[in-house]
């Protein structure tokens, strides 16, 4: 069995799997995938390939004019009846009563779930497939994420953005053609999702360190191709080449996979993603629209790049924890959540106390001593994985990408408590997570 490092997406998808050194086998249900030029007018063999005859086409205003009408002259050029939805407010969320309103309007007569759209749309197909048992068609209409071929979905629970597994669709259609027509913004959110690939790569390796969280390196390896690819072609992104656009999207796919392998998003996701978790709950907290999710990870990347530099100068010092447990006052810890989070501290709160024990002092000071006793070993990987903070902020600037909080509407308020409080999100260990078991996380600069 070869590297999947070295394996076309066509490899990559096949049936049966990959047996991996790791000790599993990595097995993608995705059966048919194509990136190009003209891709839209392959639907009617997509649908075939995932033995679907009557799909439930869904979209929105926008990605209904971007390739939805496409998606329709192409199902009707081949006599494939389907059931179509759009959804009538102009923006939606990636929550339950989007999903809630798919369930109303799904026709049952209907085998598979078709998915016209990006992260949300995309998204919510998962969640709606799964629950039916049915299979996804999904027709991407911006390279702006990561998740087309992932089996996780990210979804708004009770006001708590969490990860859900579900099924990565059987099927992806991405149609340059399409794409490079998406507004700069969705161009640039994708870059910025894959910039944080370097953070995710470094931090999954230190938390197999300290806390014995399973870790692949055919996985990661993967990631860091899927990496290279997008970095060399994002100087010609913005001039909307199709080959650089094409390039972009395999490495998102690729992405996609490779979280689908490891069964989670590590992988893909580290302390940025969760800058922007937190601030996606701020904004729903305040009844605003946030950001798009590649943008805010793309500066949240920038951020973690420059704490990463700063952690590289520090050791691990037993006093200091100490410090910090003995001090450690819960019921404040519980009014700082809700100050944050507003109504979904709650939950946050109670999987803290029943499920994940986090803050436990005993779990605190073991995890620590791992620290220190593996210290050199993890400069090593910040050293191996991390790119060059300022060629990479460089990079940003000259694509126009935002790299401070500020520039998105951020406050300096509000990035700090995203940045404490992002430990807190879900039980992953973050750069956060790790400056918290030294003691240094509360006092810790971000200028």
């Amino acid at each position: 069995m070869g590297a999947l490092r070295d394996m076309t997406l066509g490899e990559l998808i096949a049936p049966e799997g990959h047996a991996c050194a790791c000790g599993r086998t990595h097995r993608a249900k995705l059966k048919y995938l194509m990136i190009g030029s003209g891709a839209i007018r392959f639907l009617p063999e997509a649908l075939k390939a995932v033995g679907c005859t009557r799909p439930f086409l869904f979209c929105d205003g926008n990605t209904y004019k971007a390739a939805g009408l496409e998606a329709e002259a192409a199902l009707n050029g081949a006599g494939i009846k389907y059931t179509p939805f759009q959804f009538p407010q102009g923006h939606v969320e990636p929550d339950e009563h989007a999903v809630a309103r798919l369930r109303e309007v799904f026709d049952s007569s209907c085998d598979c779930v078709l998915s016209v759209g990006s992260g949300v749309l995309t998204d919510c197909g998962k969640v709606l497939a799964y629950e039916r048992g049915l299979p996804q068609v999904a027709a991407a209409t911006a390279p702006s994420m990561d998740g087309y071929a992932s089996n996780s979905s990210s979804m708004i629970e009770n006001r708590v953005k969490v990860t859900r597994y579900n099924a990565c669709p059987q099927a992806v259609l991405a149609d340059t053609d399409i794409l490079k027509d998406s507004p700069e913004r969705m161009l640039l959110a994708g870059l910025g999702d894959m910039l944080a690939k370097s953070v995710a790569q470094c931090e999954w390796r230190i938390s197999h360190i300290v806390t014995g969280e399973y870790y692949c390196e055919e996985v990661a390896a993967l990631m860091r191709r899927s990496l290279l690819r997008i970095t060399a072609a994002a100087p010609r992104l913005l001039q909307r080449d199709g080959a650089a656009v094409e390039a972009v999207t395999e490495g998102l796919v690729l992405s996609g996979l490779a979280m689908t392998f490891a069964q989670v998003s590590r992988p893909a996701s580290g302390l940025e993603h969760y800058f922007s978790h937190a601030w996606d709950m701020c904004a729903l907290r305040d009844g605003k629209r946030p950001e798009l999710h590649g943008i805010q990870v793309g500066v949240g990347t920038a951020l973690t790049l420059k704490i990463l530099d700063r952690l590289r100068t520090l050791r691990p010092d037993e006093e200091t924890v100490k410090r910090a447990i003995s001090s450690f006052d819960p019921n404040a810890w519980e009014r700082e959540m809700r100050r944050v989070f507003g109504g979904a501290a709650e939950e946050l709160i109670r999987k803290e106390y029943s499920v994940w024990h986090k803050n436990d002092p005993g779990a605190r000071m073991a995890r620590f001593t791992r620290i220190r006793d593996h210290w050199d070993e993890i400069l090593r990987i910040m050293d191996e994985e991390l790119p060059d903070t300022a060629e990479t902020i460089g990079l940003m600037r000259s694509l126009r990408l935002p790299v401070s909080p500020r520039e998105i509407g951020i406050t300096d308020r509000q990035t700090r408590d995203a940045f404490i409080r992002s430990r807190d999100i879900r039980d992953k260990y973050l750069t956060s997570s790790m400056l918290w078991d030294m003691g240094l996380l509360d006092g810790f600069s971000l200028k």
